[in-house]
């Protein structure tokens, strides 16, 4: 894929770089509005379709999620990614005044990684109970979560309950199963010349 010509102006405000034939723009969160809004209406881009909004974590950095817009031209057949970063209290531009769809994958990202987002209609939980505690995609986020929700026959309601795991966590060897394990058995004893 070649990579789309961008002006002097929006150069300035992110850095290209093509990989596995894949342009992605890394932009600064100030200027996300105007580079997306560039790539929209620049006849020489047209990016009219807003495919996803997706967010990464990286909880190692400071700033550390990676928003990530997806962007499609169906009249040039391109795609092209768009990258900011941000942290868990400095919202990004919502950019829902450009791209409509952009309403439900910015809820998402927020619901599920806590990402925030400035200026948008209804920023509320989109995949996650209205009591639910913690942002489910974060990397820190433990494995179990925190509480189980069920409906309880008896009380004729939604109860929540710490999570309680029913199953013992079984002991594995990690052995390849064609190798076989360094021990012996149960019924081999006779194979192994030792009985």
């Amino acid at each position: 894929m070649t990579a789309i010509d961008l002006t002097p102006e929006i150069s300035a405000k992110a850095a290209s770089v093509v990989a596995f034939g894949e342009q992605t723009l890394t932009v600064a969160a100030t200027d996300l509005v105007d580079v997306l809004t560039y790539l929209r209406d620049d006849p020489a881009c047209q990016f009219v379709v807003l495919i996803d909004i997706c967010g990464v974590d990286y909880p190692e950095r400071e700033k550390r999620f990676d928003v990530v817009y997806h962007l499609l031209s169906p009249r040039l057949n391109k795609r092209i990614r768009v990258k900011t970063e941000t942290d868990e209290t400095t919202p990004v531009a919502s950019v829902n005044g450009i791209f409509p769809a952009a309403n439900w994958y910015e809820r998402e990202a927020y619901d599920m990684y806590g990402i925030r987002f400035s200026g948008h209609p209804d920023l509320r939980r989109l995949l996650t109970d209205y009591g639910f505690q913690g942002h489910p995609l974060r990397k820190d986020f433990p494995l179990t979560g925190f509480v189980e929700v069920r409906y309880d026959d008896g009380a004729k309601r939604v109860v929540y309950e710490p999570v309680k795991l029913n199953q013992e966590f079984r002991n594995f060897d990690f052995e390849s199963p064609w190798e076989g394990p360094n021990y012996i058995l149960p019924g081999d004893e006779k194979a192994s010349g030792k009985a």
